[in-house]
């Protein structure tokens, strides 16, 4: 009996599916660490983990795998996720990034998916657009404590999928100007926004859910966009009405021309592979991007700077 039986469903070739998938997490703590825990508990095999931080006291009231021994020695975030797959998978493939996004990018763009834990707006507006220019899946999850008066407050957050071509975070709403604009003009005054494991929890298992469907599809025709909304004072997880208003429509926000690594050479593919570009049409061929034709292929063998 292998320890996936019970996932089965997912297809005869999940185990092998999961395991040849690369997740780029970025962002480690509440939602992130719950990310990390259960794809690793999945079986996922390769993993971009990109976060600056290290633990701190008030961290560990959600942060999972975290431990109050990890305070004093300021462990990185990152080394903490890695512990915890390390924990539940023998082999796996895992690139550590104790710095922004923004210095991950060449790592990021061999992911399959990549999950958003991110505070900022500017940052998740950036990384979703960096994510659909690579023609990859981009997952955003996001909550927030809203104060109701009178010692009552409001737990809320999302879940977002934008894949490239449809509905994106702006044509769902969640990042507008006035946003951007009011995170720009208090940029370095925010103080620590409430955070607690349970609604982490809840939101990170809905993306996890996005994940496994994108990679090993376990009913048919799901919608290309997910836009959930969480709350949590009521205990729900629904969709938001803007899914059906915006499924099978294209983003405005995002122009096909944007498709695309602007600092990408097919010469210098060429010559560092060593490999002729006519060997490599039996998988698919290459357009002028240097993506896979047919589609992004899910389940790299290997990425760059694999630590095995």
């Amino acid at each position: 009996m292998s320890r996936f039986d019970r996932q089965s469903f997912l297809g005869a070739d999940s185990e092998i599916k999961l395991n040849r998938a690369t997740l780029g997490l970025v962002g480690l703590g509440g939602g992130g660490s719950h990310i990390v825990q259960q794809t690793a508990h999945l079986g996922i095999g390769g993993y971009v983990l990109v976060d600056p931080d290290h633990i701190t006291e008030t961290n560990t009231n959600r942060l999972v795998g975290g431990r109050l021994s990890d305070i004093a020695k300021e462990a990185k975030k990152v080394v903490i996720a890695e512990r915890q797959i390390r924990g539940l998978m023998e082999k796996p493939r895992v690139v550590p990034v104790t710095d922004s996004w923004h210095k991950a990018t060449a790592d990021l763009k061999s992911c399959d998916i990549i999950v958003g834990s991110l505070d900022s707006f500017i940052q998740r507006e950036q990384l979703e657009r960096f994510a659909r220019r690579h023609l990859i899946p981009y997952i955003d999850i996001g909550m927030d404590v809203h104060d109701l008066g009178g010692g009552e407050f409001l737990i809320a957050g999302q879940v977002v999928l934008s894949m490239p071509g449809g509905p994106c975070l702006r044509c769902a709403g969640l990042i507008t100007d006035e946003r951007v604009a009011a995170e720009a003009n208090r940029y370095g005054a925010a103080g620590g926004r409430p955070q607690v494991v349970w609604s982490n929890g809840v939101l990170a298992s809905a993306a996890v859910g996005i994940v496994v469907q994108l990679l090993t599809p376990w009913f048919g025709k799901p919608p290309q966009f997910i836009y959930l909304d969480y709350d949590g004072n009521r205990g729900t997880v629904t969709p938001n009405e803007r899914m059906n208003l915006y499924e099978g429509r294209t983003c405005k926000h995002h122009p096909s021309e944007e498709t695309g690594d602007p600092f990408f050479d097919i010469r210098k593919f060429v010559r560092r592979r060593a490999i002729p570009p006519r060997k490599e049409a039996k998988n698919g061929g290459f357009n002028l991007f240097g993506r896979i034709r047919a589609g992004r292929v899910f389940g790299k063998a290997s990425i760059r700077r694999e630590r095995g």
